[in-house]
């Protein structure tokens, strides 16, 4: 039994000593890992009494502060060495949170976590030498047994790194944004001064087509060459500056619910005329029951318009166009454009929507650029829906597009029946001669709208070579319209359009713009700055001769300005 109980005994000591030996080295791990933290240079420590007086000061603080611990201990507050506009402005905002007065010092750094949150924020220290660098730094309050405040530690880390990479980011940034604006203005620019040596020469070439005398065979087949190479160059100008308008991203979207069989009907009234000259016949769908898709209604059609067009041009003699309006994926609509032309090997498929690629066509007769395609597929992905195609070599392609349905709530109000359209202004009694107002700087643009008016024996045309100019006209003579450049010598057209605006004797004369500037940016631009149409040049005549008829109408039911008609 003694024998035993001795051995018991030993092995109770040997248990002992183990635990012994475990705890003093967890004792030692805890002592390294501590000293370790007080020691280490890259984050600073400070602890101070529950004054804010500093009582430690690791090495990572003498590293990042430049003194000595004997230097702060006992000495000073950790506010002390921050910036002191930062303290001050501290201690502001939160007697402004508290509606009491906090004093500026170690008290508004230390409020918080006194209370017991745990505070952490951004700083400046100010090192010995002057020098200055933002910090993140936690506090904390330190407290006995019995729950009382003995002391505060301080936990802060360098954020000069931080900060310098959110400042190149931010610079980054701005640098971005200034390259994004010069390059819309160099494309507003670049559209400008190519549309308006475009604008005399398809404005005469129009003028000469429909003048009186009629022109000769051979004058009307000049006159025809100069059209179509005219209308494919600003084909051309337009396809070029949309696409870079599409990859500045300054392209804006109306997403609304719109009718696909009143886009469709409004694309077949605008293709019928060149498949028909081409003996291609186009056949649209009738769609048993309305189909609304949410998309930007202008580039809908334009996307349709590009891929007719293309389904026309490659089409063989006396082929057809087929137009579907299908079910896609969920919640889509799927539009197809289906031509008999000779097809694409898979080759060419898979290298569709790339720009300036013409798929071999280059040698054909047909004009174009490889450009539309591309176009066509950066708008669809804008307004959030796919297109893609599918070919056969000697059957023919098809091409389509899809589109988000618009909610039924949305269809439905979209398709709600508008209030019936105010009937036209009664036309002018006794025939009364009415005058336009023209501000142009261009003398052939002066030129050519000369040469239109004058087709109108009703209208009497006043020019003015600047705005100013302009505007002293518009005072005196009173026009029934005014047409207005925008690029002007000294004042701009806006300007203008504002000066007259905010004159009572001119503010109920309507402005049309007649502008090179024709991307869409410059567009919504003016007509948001209260123009009344926004013509773009080259003039089509058609158009001009409507949007004249337009304005001279809503001119009669305007009232008169001061002064104007013998009134006072």
């Amino acid at each position: 039994m003694l024998e035993t109980r001795n051995d018991h005994a030993g092995a109770d000591g040997r248990a002992h000593g183990s635990a012994e030996l475990s705890r003093q080295q967890a004792l030692l791990k805890a002592g390294a890992l501590q000293n370790a933290i007080l020691t280490s240079p890259n984050f600073s420590i400070i602890a101070t009494d529950e004054n804010g007086i500093i009582q430690l000061f690791n090495v990572g603080a003498e590293r990042m502060l430049g003194y000595q611990a004997a230097e702060v201990v006992d000495r000073i507050s950790p506010s002390d060495i921050h910036d002191p506009q930062e303290v001050i402005a501290r201690a502001q905002a939160l007697s402004l949170e508290l509606g009491t007065a906090i004093a500026p010092g170690f008290e508004s750094l230390a409020f918080k976590a006194s209370r017991g949150i745990e505070d952490i924020y951004e700083l400046t220290y100010i090192c010995k030498d002057g020098s200055r660098f933002p910090a993140i730094v936690s506090i904390t309050a330190l407290r006995d047994d019995y729950g009382d405040i003995i002391g505060y530690l301080l936990i802060g880390t360098d954020n000069s790194m931080r900060k310098r990479v959110e400042l190149e980011l931010q610079n980054a940034m701005v640098v971005a944004e200034r390259a994004n604006l010069a390059k819309s203005d160099f494309l507003s620019s670049m559209s400008h001064e190519l549309r308006t040596p475009l604008s005399a020469i398809l404005g005469f070439a129009q003028l000469i087509e429909s003048g009186s005398p009629a022109p000769t065979v051979s004058q009307k087949r000049s006159i025809d060459q100069i059209l179509k190479a005219g209308w494919y160059l600003l084909e051309l100008i337009n396809e070029i500056l949309d696409l870079a308008v599409i990859e500045s991203g300054r392209l804006s979207m109306s997403m609304e619910p719109i009718s696909l069989a009143e886009v469709m009907h409004e694309c077949q009234a605008m293709v019928e005329r060149q498949a028909a000259k081409r003996g291609i016949g186009v056949a649209f769908p009738r769609l048993a029951a309305p189909v609304f898709v949410k998309a930007d209604r202008t580039r809908v059609k334009q996307v349709l318009i590009n891929l007719l067009s293309n389904a026309i041009k490659y089409n063989r003699a006396g082929g057809d166009v087929v137009v579907s309006c299908v079910a896609g994926a969920a919640g889509r609509a799927r539009i197809g454009v289906e031509d008999t032309g000779a097809g694409l090997s898979p080759k060419q498929l898979s290298q569709l929507f790339q720009p300036f690629n013409r798929l071999g066509q280059e040698a054909s007769i047909e004009q174009g650029t490889g450009i539309g395609l591309v176009v066509c597929k950066r708008l669809v992905e804008l307004m959030g829906g796919t297109i893609g195609a599918e070919s056969t070599v000697g059957k023919g392609s098809v091409f389509w597009f899809e589109l988000h349905l618009a909610s039924d709530r949305h269809a439905a109000a979209a398709a709600a029946p508008s209030a019936p359209a105010a009937a036209p202004a009664p036309a002018p009694p006794g025939g009364r001669m009415r005058t336009l107002l023209y501000v142009e700087d261009n003398p052939a643009n002066l030129m050519l709208v000369e040469d239109l008016v004058a087709r109108r024996p009703d209208i009497g045309l006043l020019t003015a070579l600047d705005a100013i100019q302009g505007i002293e006209l518009a005072r005196s003579a009173q026009p029934d319209v005014i047409l207005m450049d925008i690029n002007l010598p000294g004042i701009s057209g806006i300007r203008a359009l504002r000066i007259l605006a905010d004159d009572p004797a001119t503010a109920h004369i309507p402005v049309v713009a007649l502008s090179a500037n024709a991307i869409p940016r410059d567009i919504e631009k003016g007509l948001e700055a209260g123009f009344f149409r926004y013509l773009t040049k080259p003039i089509k005549v058609s158009e001009f001769m409507d949007t004249l008829d337009i304005a001279l109408e809503f001119a009669e039911t305007q009232p008169a300005g001061p002064g104007e008609g013998g009134t006072a």
